[in-house]
C-alpha cells in the first residue's frame, strides 16, 4: 500500500452556520447579516464563518456568535446575560454550496430571549433581526419600510428552514420553549413564545394546565409581575426537567 499523501486528495474548508431564533413582537424571527465581502455582497445570509485550524465545532460557532453579534451562548444548564442556547443542527456539504471553494459547513441553532439590536462583526455590513416568514417566503418585513428582500446567500434559506422545523419540533417534546424566556416569565409569555414559534393560537387556559401540570415543566419563584398589564400575573422559571412527559403537541394546521 503507498503512504499516504495528503496533497493527493482536493483540499476544502469547513464552516459554521448559525440560526439565530428569537421571538420579537410575538414573532418568531431570525438573525440576518448583510455580507459586506463577495460572494454576494450586499446579500442577506445567516451568521456564520470559517472554522480555525485551531478550534473545535462548537467553540467556532460560539466565537461566530460573539464576533458577529455580540451575543454570547452557554450550555442550557448555565445561563448569562443575554445569553443563549446553541446545539448543531445538521451538515450541509453539496459541492456547489458556495462558488469560492469546496465548503462544508456545520449549522448550529441557537435560541435565545427578546435581546437587544446586535451588532455587526467580522464581513458582516449590518445585521438584524427578521421575521422568519420574511426570509424564507419572500414576503415584505414591516420592520423595513416593506421591502421585499432577495433571497438569502449560499443555501442558507434551507438552513434556516431545518432550523425552524428542528425548534417546533423540539418544543413539542423538550423544555426548550423556556430558552426564548427571560429567567423569570409568566404562563403567558411562555404561551406566545408557542404561538410565535408554530404560527398558531392557543387557549389560554388549556395551555395553563398543561405547563403547569407537567412534571419538573416550570417552577413558581413566589413573584408576580404587571408587566403585561391586568391583574398581577405569576411569575416562574425553568425546572429541571429536559423532556416533557406528556408532550405538548402541536396543533394541526
Amino acid at each position: 500500500m503507498p503512504p499516504y499523501d495528503p496533497s493527493a486528495f482536493p483540499p476544502f474548508a469547513v464552516t459554521v452556520d448559525l440560526v439565530v431564533l428569537t421571538v420579537r413582537r410575538h414573532a418568531l424571527c431570525a438573525l440576518a447579516v448583510r455580507r459586506g465581502e463577495p460572494p454576494f455582497q450586499g446579500r442577506w445570509a445567516l451568521p456564520g464563518g470559517f472554522v480555525r485550524s485551531d478550534e473545535d465545532l462548537e467553540g467556532a460557532a460560539a466565537r461566530e456568535l460573539a464576533e458577529e453579534t455580540g451575543l454570547h451562548a452557554h450550555a442550557p444548564a448555565g445561563p448569562t446575560a443575554y445569553g443563549a442556547h446553541l446545539e448543531q443542527l445538521a451538515t450541509y456539504g453539496d459541492p456547489q454550496r458556495d462558488p469560492r471553494m469546496r465548503v462544508v459547513s456545520v449549522a448550529h441553532l441557537v435560541l435565545a430571549p427578546d435581546l437587544p439590536a446586535p451588532r455587526a462583526g467580522g464581513d458582516a455590513h449590518s445585521a438584524r433581526w427578521a421575521p422568519v416568514d420574511s426570509l424564507l417566503e419572500q414576503t415584505p418585513d414591516p420592520g423595513r419600510d416593506g421591502d421585499l428582500p432577495a433571497p438569502l446567500a449560499f443555501d442558507h434559506a434551507q438552513i434556516l428552514e431545518d432550523g425552524v422545523e428542528r425548534a417546533r419540533s423540539k418544543i413539542e417534546y423538550s423544555s426548550l420553549a423556556t430558552a426564548f424566556c427571560t429567567q423569570e416569565f409568566t404562563v403567558g409569555e411562555l404561551r406566545r413564545v408557542y404561538e410565535a414559534v408554530w404560527g398558531v393560537a392557543l387557549d389560554p387556559r388549556n395551555f395553563h394546565r398543561k405547563v403547569t401540570g407537567t412534571p419538573g415543566f416550570l417552577v413558581p419563584t413566589g413573584g408576580t409581575t404587571t408587566r403585561q398589564g391586568g391583574r398581577p400575573a405569576q411569575l416562574f422559571r425553568a425546572g429541571g426537567a429536559t423532556l416533557l412527559n406528556p408532550p405538548m403537541l402541536r396543533p394541526e394546521a
